[in-house]
């Protein structure tokens, strides 16, 4: 059963206040502690000269915001592909999105192909691989007699995954340079970045976004049925189309920074459906919040959960995804 509705302006106080924590707690603990007043210190006057301005910005702020961008696309992108699809089971990690996009990347390391492992065209590249490998699974659905039903489509879709998933570990059992690249970022690590990998996506993130706002409330309209959608005026395969760019920008955005992180885009939008009843733009916004924190909350115990190394962030999601994974899908298919 639904839970009542709650006020759309508190729900995004909350999450905001909830982010603004984490994010102090990210840039506050560690290895080396640092006051309220450092930390402003060297966000709002930056002295590069200066040692623990540089370990605040250059290294914990910088994971800050990748963890914030990651979490939002990933969650935006199940918010968008859930709508699409009509499947609350869609995520990307499960859909053959990030599967794709990480087939890609590491086909692209293998080649050695500079230009096409550059910080501006990786999440390009990344999208086009997850793009790819999500149109197999939307086809593979189709050829099946019930369609896009959640039963075929899941199947699907963690079928042609764990396909992808072999090729790329194919790839990485012949190419040790690359394996020894790339090990890390395959289990969904946001660390190690830059900043110029971060300016890089923003073109490529504020396409996905306008894309995606403008292609919500037809998406939402959509999920009420083709028929219903056509009869309201809703061109369906242009919205199809527009709404799995976006996923597929948004995806390719996140995998290019932190790997393939799972789950974020399962969880989120099932726990805003049960939280709030707003306009389709409203619910994007929402889902992108939560997904920001939700992945700084399991970046921060990946940190700290062990004194003596911190794990990748994508192992915290996929100890925090599986089960409810298995829950919902229980939940469905019974």
């Amino acid at each position: 059963m639904k839970a009542k509705s709650l006020p759309l302006p508190w729900v995004g106080v909350t999450l905001l206040l909830l982010m603004t924590l984490l994010v102090l707690a990210e840039l506050s603990f560690g290895s080396v502690k640092f006051s309220l007043d450092m930390i402003l210190h060297a966000v709002f006057d930056f002295q590069p000269t200066v040692f623990s301005d540089r370990i605040i910005v250059d290294i914990r702020l910088l994971h800050v915001v990748v963890a914030v961008v990651v979490g939002a696309c990933l969650a935006m992108a199940g918010h968008l592909l859930q709508t699409i699809i009509g499947n609350p089971l869609g995520e990307p990690h499960i859909f053959g999105l990030n599967a794709g996009a990480s087939l890609t990347v590491v086909a692209c390391s293998a080649m050695g192909n500079a230009l096409l492992l550059s910080p501006f065209l990786r999440p390009l590249i990344a999208a086009i691989g997850g793009g790819t490998l999500f149109s197999l699974v939307l086809l593979a659905s189709f050829l099946g007699q019930r369609g896009l039903a959640i039963v075929t489509t899941t199947l699907c879709g963690i079928t042609i995954s764990a396909f992808a998933a072999s090729l790329t570990s194919l790839l990485l059992l012949f190419d040790e340079q690359t394996l020894q690249s790339t090990l890390l970022w395959l289990n969904g690590d946001i660390s190690g970045l830059s900043w110029p990998a971060v300016y890089a996506i923003l073109p490529p993130f504020t396409l996905a976004l306008i894309v995606a706002l403008v292609v919500s409330p037809a998406l939402s309209v959509l999920s009420l049925g083709e028929q219903v959608a056509e009869g309201l005026g809703v061109q369906v395969l242009r919205a199809r189309i527009m709404g799995l760019c976006a996923i597929a920008l948004f995806c390719g955005i996140a995998v290019s920074l932190a790997g393939p992180i799972g789950f974020i885009g399962l969880i989120v939008p099932n726990i805003v459906r049960q939280l709030i009843t707003v306009r389709a733009r409203s619910a994007l916004w929402v889902n992108g919040l939560m997904g920001a924190v939700l992945l700084l909350a399991a970046d921060l115990c990946a940190q700290h959960l062990l004194e003596s190394q911190s794990l990748a962030t994508g192992t915290v999601t996929a100890l925090l995804g599986a089960p409810v994974f298995v829950f919902l899908a229980v939940r469905y298919f019974r």
